[in-house]
């Protein structure tokens, strides 16, 4: 099979290789991969950004793939050869809360991940794709859309008449965008670009702001959001961001820390978050059971996510890496694997 394989820590060093299809074991499938779909993440580990909780050689990376059951070892039950099937970003994390075990084997840093043609997976690690999904879409799914999902529905609890502030145009942004508005909440998006701005209210944004051209957008959300300030803030931005969050934030409301792009270190004003019993979630993807529930809520509801318009085969995952870092993107970045 063709698989790209991060030979040493640098982009330089992510080749295509030629390996042996795996053969599914028991209680595992293998699945046919045809598309895969990239996370900031993925730019870090190939930077080596993880450190020892990564492997930094021969790493098959990617964490998010979707395609076809092709053969099932002895003793699978319930799936079926053809069946088209996600992978969960955590193999280990089933349900309940998260432990150091369960976030053991991340698909992409600490295993092998999806950048290649065929992978064995358990059979409790994959899900069944809705039928409204393509396999592109499926695969835009596991890291940034149960991130979404969790800081949104499973911990953040948003329903019918809550604020919730979105941070650009990214996956987990509009995966929290899309899953607010299903939940009968309202929303306030901020991006600096009018494209992309209009693409948010075309989403289901109450209110869009450009925080560029507002420095102060965080005290414009609170105003927005009828004076007492939003119930939740999906933050991406960490250092960049968490200031203004602040600001727009309700009393009792809720901070999702996420991603950290525009830097890992932060001043936060103690007295501000204690008086007003503001609470700081650090969200990390989630649970399978999580992402069932994520998968049958875009069912009923016929969701579709938000994919960027440029699709690169396998052999560019370089290439698309890159175009993932410099960020003019909207949407999910996918690969498609012929």
């Amino acid at each position: 099979m063709k698989a790209m394989v991060l030979e040493a820590i640098g982009l330089a060093n992510l080749k295509l290789q030629e390996l042996p299809t795996p053969t599914p074991g028991p209680g595992d499938v293998l699945v046919r991969l045809r598309a895969a779909s990239l996370n900031y993440r993925d730019t870090l580990v190939v930077e080596g950004g993880y450190g020892s909780r990564q492997r930094s050689s021969g790493l098959i990376p990617v964490s998010d793939g979707a395609g076809e059951i092709e053969a099932l070892g002895a003793k699978v039950e319930g799936w079926h050869v053809g069946d088209r099937v996600v992978g969960c970003f955590f193999p280990n994390w089933h349900d309940g809360p998260p432990s150091e075990e369960k976030c053991r084997g991340d698909l992409g840093g600490g295993a092998d991940g999806v950048a290649c043609e065929y992978r064995v997976f358990a059979q409790n690690a994959i899900l069944p794709i809705p039928g409204h999904l393509s396999f592109i879409e499926a695969a835009s799914l596991p890291c940034a859309g149960v991130t979404a999902w969790q800081a949104v529905r499973a911990q953040g609890q948003v329903g019918p008449g809550q604020w919730v502030l979105t941070q650009g145009t990214g996956g987990v942004s509009l995966f929290a965008l899309q899953f607010a508005a299903m939940a009968g909440a309202r929303t306030i998006a901020t991006s600096s670009s009018d494209a992309k701005r209009e693409k948010l209210r075309e989403l289901g944004a109450t209110h869009t702001i450009d925080y560029r051209a507002d420095a102060e957008w965080g005290a414009t959300a609170r105003r927005l959001a009828g004076g007492q300030g939003v119930d939740l803030v999906v933050d991406i931005g960490g250092a960049a961001t968490l200031r203004q969050a602040l600001r727009a934030m309700k009393v009792g409301g809720a901070i999702s820390i996420i991603g950290v792009i525009g830097g890992a270190r932060a001043e936060i004003n103690l007295p501000v978050v204690a008086i007003q019993n503001l609470r700081l979630q650090g969200i990390g993807v989630g649970s399978n059971a999580m992402f069932a529930d994520l998968l049958a809520a875009m069912a009923e509801h016929r969701t579709k996510p938000v994919i960027d318009a440029k699709i690169f085969p396998l052999a560019e995952l370089p290439a698309a890496l890159d175009y993932l870092k410099h960020g003019g993107h909207i949407g999910k970045i996918c690969l498609e694997i012929a």
